[in-house]
């Protein structure tokens, strides 16, 4: 399948993963209505593609020198903390989507969030996504 048929196959499956994950109460994260959730998850999506190599250029630098240049192998916490910034700024951008408990509940809501979206989404066929690092860190090691 096309890679636009894919994410548009995705979108509301990612929006029902957003509308799960605000019922359940410790995350504190909130989300007000279905197209709420669309919205978010698409504008999550759309930030991931436009920010994901600026924060990665950003924290470079203290990426190579945390794990000397690789050697110890916690990227993953790069790829979580990417990942909680988009999903904290998405929260920020949209009326309705709200993180209760701030920084925590960015945490993890896109935790969580990316947890369910690989395995619910892998679970139908030709919807495969990626393991991102933090999911990684809570399922096993990436293929």
């Amino acid at each position: 399948m096309s890679g636009l048929l894919v994410s548009l196959l995705q979108w509301p499956i990612r929006a029902i993963i957003l509308l799960l994950i605000s019922q359940v109460p410790f995350l504190g994260v909130e989300m007000a209505s279905f197209p709420i959730a669309l919205v978010s998850a698409v504008v999550i999506g759309l930030l991931g593609v436009i920010l994901t190599w600026p924060l990665k250029f950003i924290l470079g630098p203290a990426w190579a020198i945390t794990t000397l240049g690789g050697l110890i192998p916690i990227g993953w916490l790069f790829d979580w903390v990417i990942t909680i910034i988009l999903f904290g700024l998405a929260a920020w951008l949209i009326q309705g989507f709200r993180l209760r408990n701030g920084l925590t509940s960015a945490a993890l809501g896109a935790l969580v969030y990316s947890v369910l979206c690989y395995f619910i989404l892998n679970a139908i066929p030709g919807l495969n996504v990626k393991l991102t690092g933090a999911a990684a860190l809570f399922t096993g090691p990436i293929g």
